[in-house]
């Protein structure tokens, strides 16, 4: 049975990150080592994933600098990112393994269910997964997972500072098509609720076009953050 390591990116996670580790705690059990990666949270997030993981490890802040951080780190031959304010489903351990025994897939990733109850929430998530399914590009939300050795083939996330995900995705897509699970991961609609839904994905439609089309990666995230 392949050790997976789950690698968990943080930054002032504090609120969510107990909820969080007490989900996946269970799979410990399960030949899943659980590694979270700080950026240099200034809040009480290391302090309480201490007790609730296998290792904490201090990085340069960016997704993709801790994620890579997390993966030199890791001891699982699989390699599985998962978001601190996103819930997997119980079985997941379960359903990447089954996911990757065929030796011709190499990588995978879960639809997506927003927290939210609103109604919109439920065609938003149900467009991304559709979309996901058909371009195999998978987002951080989706609970990406790899095999160790082709993560570490590709040169892990590119250093960019958003749309890293996109650009992994299209990496590993030269060598297979995703596993497409359709078990969810149940992710924060946090920012779809404060920003207000339709305004969102405008702004999400409009950096990825900009990406597409050859935008640095670094002023797409001053955009997305400073929005």
């Amino acid at each position: 049975m392949h050790r997976i390591s789950i690698i968990l990116p943080v930054l002032n996670e504090q609120a969510h990150i107990v909820g969080c580790l007490d989900t996946v705690q269970r799979l410990r059990d399960q030949n899943c080592e659980l590694i979270v990666v700080d950026g240099g949270s200034r809040d009480r997030t290391v302090k309480l994933a201490k007790p609730l993981v296998d290792q904490v490890i201090v990085s340069a802040r960016g997704r993709a600098a801790q994620m890579n951080a997390g993966a030199r780190q890791a001891n699982g031959a699989i390699l599985w990112f998962l978001h601190a304010d996103s819930l997997p489903p119980s079985n997941a351990a379960y359903l990447i393994r089954a996911a990757l025994s065929d030796s011709n897939c190499h990588w995978g990733r879960f639809d997506v269910r927003l927290s939210g109850r609103q109604p919109a929430l439920r065609v938003v998530e149900t467009l991304m997964n559709h979309r996901s399914r058909l371009t195999g590009i998978a987002t951080g939300d989706q609970g990406l997972f790899v095999r160790r050795a082709l993560f570490e083939q590709i040169g892990g996330y590119p250093p960019i500072t958003l749309m890293e995900d996109i650009a992994l995705s299209r990496s590993l897509r030269r060598h297979s098509r995703p596993v497409c699970l359709r078990q969810r991961v149940q992710t924060s609609s946090r920012r779809w609720e404060q920003d207000g839904i339709a305004r969102t994905i405008l702004l999400m439609w409009r950096l990825r076009l900009a990406y597409f089309l050859g935008a640095d990666p670094n002023r797409l995230a001053r955009s997305y953050y400073r929005s």
